[in-house]
């Protein structure tokens, strides 16, 4: 059987979690073009983040929608692109809030723990160095610098550290994954590697921007789930006639997707109103990231129903897409954030609803 012809690359446009201001959309609109022109380029992905990074807002400024508006814009052009810049204007809002200059360069964060004895921060006269091995370190090997969470005795530290320093070393040939292959986000042994500070013990997690750049996350999987959902509508428009299954998957399809866009926009109107502290915040970012990431999975499993084997044997961007966001979405905690936000309800139970 003849393969099926490839289907051009979906056009770039904007993904809107609220009506931007004619300035915001154009902004939105450049974005999606010149994150397509990346597409699965990672150099040029490093370049588009010092850029961005420049120009868009932090959450919690007044502008959160539009912040992630622009972070689902990167999800649905290229999730390579939208893996280089999310954790870099996380770290330019974490170094904001923690109230620091921000060196020049492109920046990581890596606060994820990992197997074995955790990261080691010591203290060296008025500063601090690390030594051991840190997991879950993206792109280690290009971006400038990084923020960091280590262990000071009983106490979990955010430190910044510049990844060109002697000490830094990646571990080559631990990444071997088939989503996001180019986003390497293997391990880094650190050895005495000096380091400054950031906030005090406790304070990376404890602040209101933890959980709000949760939220921002997924943005991005919601943006990856827009792009998908849209060879969805052209597989339903470009040929024959869909039938009632071909339509039914569309209609779950776009209740799953407005569900997330609600939340999103919702959280992000509760960020800039003030309302989203400490506990309050650590609940919407359970319960919004558990809608994204269904709503996620649900378009995963109905593109699939919906379009058939062709697409994913013979369209390079629908194949990267999908690939790369069942590995991104699995930043969500599924079973275990669910228990965590049943635990918050026991704790406080008086919900909303």
């Amino acid at each position: 059987m003849a393969a099926e012809p490839r289907r051009p690359e979906q056009p770039a446009r904007p993904v809107l979690l609220t009506e931007p201001t004619a300035a915001q959309r154009d902004e939105l609109t450049t974005l999606a073009g010149r994150a397509r022109d990346a597409a699965a380029d990672v150099p040029a992905a490093i370049a588009l983040a010092a850029e961005a990074g420049a120009s868009l807002p932090h959450p919690g400024s007044g502008s959160t929608a539009h912040l992630w508006s622009a972070l689902a814009t990167l999800g649905a052009a290229d999730l390579t692109v939208a893996r280089v810049l999310e954790p870099h204007l996380d770290a330019l809002a974490i170094l904001g809030q923690a109230g620091l200059p921000v060196a020049p360069g492109t920046w990581g964060v890596y606060a994820a723990e990992g197997p074995g004895t955790p990261l080691q921060a010591h203290p060296d006269g008025s500063s601090w160095t690390l030594t051991g091995r840190k997991h879950w370190c993206s792109l280690a090997a290009h971006v400038d610098r990084a923020l960091i969470s280590a262990w000071a005795g009983e106490e979990r530290r955010l430190f910044e550290v510049d990844l060109r320093a002697p000490g830094v070393t990646p571990v080559p040939g631990t990444w071997v994954a088939r989503g996001l292959p180019d986003v390497d986000s293997g391990p880094v042994d650190l050895d005495a590697v000096p380091a400054g500070a950031v906030g005090e013990a406790g304070w990376y997690l404890e602040r209101p921007g933890f959980a709000w750049g949760g939220i921002g996350v997924a943005a991005v999987w919601y943006g990856g789930a827009v792009g998908v959902a849209r060879r969805m509508v052209a597989g339903a428009t470009g040929g024959r006639t869909p039938d009632q299954v071909a339509l039914m998957h569309l209609g779950a399809v776009d209740a799953a997707l407005h569900a997330a866009r609600c939340a999103l926009a919702d959280a992000a109107a509760a960020i800039d109103a003030g309302r989203l502290l400490g506990v309050e915040g650590a609940r919407a970012a359970l319960r919004v990231r558990q809608v994204v990431a269904s709503a996620t999975e649900e378009v995963l499993t109905r593109s699939a129903h919906a379009l058939g084997p062709g697409p994913l044997a013979t369209e390079e961007e629908h194949v990267r897409r999908v690939v790369d966001l069942e590995l991104y979405v699995r930043q969500w905690h599924a079973e275990r954030d669910q228990a965590a936000l049943g635990g918050l309800l026991l704790d406080d139970p008086d919900p909303a609803w």
